[in-house]
């Protein structure tokens, strides 16, 4: 096998799994509905549970919990740990639309990055598609909404969560030489538990544990978003370039309101769906670009993982 035959394959790899990741993180909204405990209660068992289950996974292969591993992956959990929490304060204080509109912009900051201080190259025709799905999913969310209100500090929330998310992709894309994916992964869900539960506990927020009924949809969540969501963006993030990564998070809303209109009988309206697949075309285009002409990964991530 030739170096781009090869390359080819990790791109198309890393596409497969980064897609799989935002379609089974849309999907959790449907999940969180059905669970009755707050969000923050909800993010601290979410990932301190799924923490755990990484780390028995890890001493099962042969390797072990070390302050390496933590400390490498704490810059990450940190961005990640508060961006869960300021979207959070976001939903809660501002309309969702906003906040929603805000977190999509991620693409924009990602690119900017990434082209002045990381070396990546977008094409004009990448471009394109991205700012015409970035269009698409404002639509899809405008549409959905109502006349909630409106919060500038919430906004100021939702913004601080835009550049935490953000810099989570960065840190992710950049700590690909330190641990492998799976050891990143494990890291990070510690600090968020660690960061959700402290968060929760001194503003004085129920953090008990599921009970009941609640706990088969925490379970759900924590294999659908963690186990499938998490793992895979994770692993996908070092084979793509970081825009490309982000800019598929895209999909998360359109993934959301689809699940929304299947599981919870929301309505969708014409223009929701016009939009829907302009935005899924839009990304058609940037993948089938990227596969024809990619660019090679870390070889760094070649030698963690042999």
């Amino acid at each position: 096998m030739t170096d781009d035959e090869s390359s080819s394959g990790d791109v198309r790899a890393g596409l497969i799994a980064v897609a799989a990741a935002v379609t089974a993180w849309g999907s959790t909204g449907v999940i969180i509905k059905v669970i009755d405990m707050n969000a923050i209660a909800i993010a601290a068992w979410r990932f301190s549970i799924y923490a755990v289950l990484m780390t028995i996974v890890l001493l099962v292969r042969g390797n072990r919990l070390t302050k390496h591993l933590l400390w490498t992956s704490l810059p990450g959990g940190a961005l990640l740990a508060a961006d869960v929490m300021l979207f959070f304060v976001a939903v809660r204080t501002t309309n969702i639309v906003n906040a929603t509109t805000i977190g999509a912009m991620q693409p924009i900051v990602i690119a900017v990055y990434a082209t002045r201080f990381m070396g990546e190259k977008i094409g004009r025709r990448d471009l394109l598609a991205a700012a015409v799905a970035i269009v698409g999913v404002v639509v899809v969310i405008t549409q959905s909404s109502g006349t909630p209100e409106w919060s500038g500090a919430g906004d100021l929330a939702a913004l601080g969560a835009l550049f935490a998310w953000s810099g989570y992709f960065i840190v992710a894309k950049r700590t690909a030489g330190k641990l492998t994916p799976h050891e990143f992964t494990t890291g990070t869900a510690w600090w968020v538990g660690l960061f959700a539960f402290a968060v929760g506990l001194v503003a004085g927020q129920d953090m008990a544990p599921p009970s009941g009924d609640d706990w088969l949809p925490v379970v759900a969540l924590i294999l659908v978003g963690g186990v499938v969501g998490h793992s895979l963006m994770n692993w996908g993030i070092p084979r793509l370039p970081v825009w490309l990564a982000s800019t598929m998070t895209l999909l998360i809303p359109v993934v959301s309101s689809l699940a929304a209109w299947i599981f919870l009988d929301e309505a969708l309206t014409a223009p929701q769906l016009v939009a829907m697949a302009v935005v899924i075309g839009a990304l058609w285009v940037v993948v089938v670009t990227q596969t024809k002409t990619p660019v090679s990964p870390p070889q760094d991530i070649v030698e963690l993982e042999t």
